[in-house]
């Protein structure tokens, strides 16, 4: 499998979309509701330029994504680590994340929410990447967990 991560430009919006709502769409049916399903192209290319996103590509097909905001002082925020069903389970999402890691060496403290019932997100993110669950509230309708890695 080759895998290659590239930073995404205004021009891979429509790319974006459709990895989020292939990656997202569980989610959306399951809860009704999902922000990283059902963007338009024109809200995936503002968003593009305010939190910068990298798209992975097995022989040179997208797959996954991840988007990174910085909120000062080493601390970020991943607003979407998503990869398509049918790559999930092969560690493209954990080399995303050691990619932004190895990218954005500054970092001191990184920050996600993922709903609070998805047991493959809590178990990547705890058990294969070393977040810990932080606290719980609800997003609207959907319980999520906050979690947080910190650099040692």
């Amino acid at each position: 499998m080759d895998l290659q991560i590239k930073k995404a430009s205004a021009q891979d919006a429509q790319i974006l979309v459709n990895i989020y709502n292939k990656a997202f769409y569980e989610d959306f049916v399951k809860y009704g509701e999902c922000p990283g399903y059902g963007r338009s192209v024109s809200d995936m290319e503002k968003s593009i330029g305010e939190m910068p996103k990298y798209i992975a590509c097995v022989d040179s097909n997208p797959v996954g994504a991840i988007s990174l905001l910085n909120k000062g002082e080493g601390l970020y925020y991943i607003g979407a680590l998503c990869v398509i069903p049918e790559f999930q389970r092969k560690g493209i999402g954990h080399k995303l994340l050691e990619f932004i890691k190895e990218e954005y060496k500054d970092w001191k403290r990184i920050e996600l929410v993922t709903p609070a019932d998805k047991e493959k997100n809590i178990n990547f993110y705890t058990k294969k990447c070393g977040f810990n669950i932080d606290y719980e509230e609800m997003d609207g309708r959907v319980k999520v967990y906050h979690f947080s890695l910190q650099k040692l």
